[in-house]
Order: structure tokens, then C-alpha cells, then sequence
């Protein structure tokens, strides 16, 4: 594999923050956080940098780091099998040259953080989330 397994991780625990977070309920509250029980933590806004800055990791990938993300992806969602390893990179290449890549495909999964945890896992990959 050609992505550092800590990269992997540190994308699986963003992409994770984002799937926990939901739409505004109340943009106009005006309430203190402190009396919400600072829940809005929670919830996607205008100046939540989170997908931002797992925009930005992908973005900062090579173009290996880059199909190997996605080739876990595809492992991990069962469109492709460990033992289709290569073919899965070369997939993953293709997508990318036609501007479907790693970053269309992992923000467009609501559960991209477990569905690339289990293509690690198919791969006899462990991480350490705990460290991470």
C-alpha cells in the first residue's frame, strides 16, 4: 500500500467527525452555547472547517496516497476484494484522471470513515485509532 496507514487514520477520524454532524435545526437561535449544552458542536455551519480540512488532506495526497485512499474505499465497500489489490489501485487511477476521484467518492459516502476502517481491515491492515 502506498499511503502511510497514520494518513488513513487521521482521514477516517475526520471523515467520522463529519458523518456525526447534521443540518442546522435552529440557525437563528441566539442562545448561549453554555445553556445548549454546547450540542451545536454538532452541527454543520458556515464556519465549520472540519470538511474543509478533509477536503484539503485528500487534496494534499499524491497521486499514489490518492488511488490507494480510494482502492480502500473500494475494499472496503466489497466492489473489490484484498486479493484485487492492484486492480483496484488502477481503478482508483482511472477515476481520478476523469475527476472522480478520491475526494468526489469519499465526500459523497455518508460512511467513508468505516467503509475505508474495513478496507484496512480486509487488507490484515490495524490501525491504532486511540493514538491518532
Amino acid at each position: 500500500m502506498d499511503i502511510a496507514v497514520d494518513k488513513v487514520t487521521e482521514i477516517i477520524l475526520r471523515v467520522r467527525a463529519l458523518d456525526v454532524k447534521e443540518g442546522a435545526t435552529d440557525p437563528d437561535s441566539g442562545s448561549n452555547p453554555i445553556d445548549d449544552g454546547s450540542t451545536d458542536v454538532l452541527t454543520s455551519g458556515t464556519d465549520d472547517a472540519t470538511e474543509s480540512e478533509v477536503r484539503s488532506m485528500i487534496s494534499g495526497l499524491n497521486d499514489d496516497e490518492r488511488a490507494n485512499l480510494l482502492a480502500l474505499l473500494y475494499v472496503g465497500r466489497g466492489d473489490m476484494e484484498a486479493e484485487e489489490w492492484g486492480e483496484a489501485v488502477r481503478f482508483a487511477r482511472e477515476r481520478e484522471a476523469v475527476g472522480e476521484g478520491a475526494l468526489h467518492e469519499i465526500m459523497a459516502s455518508p460512511d467513508a470513515g468505516d467503509l475505508l476502517d474495513e478496507g484496512l481491515a480486509a487488507l490484515g491492515i490495524s490501525q491504532d485509532i486511540a493514538d491518532a
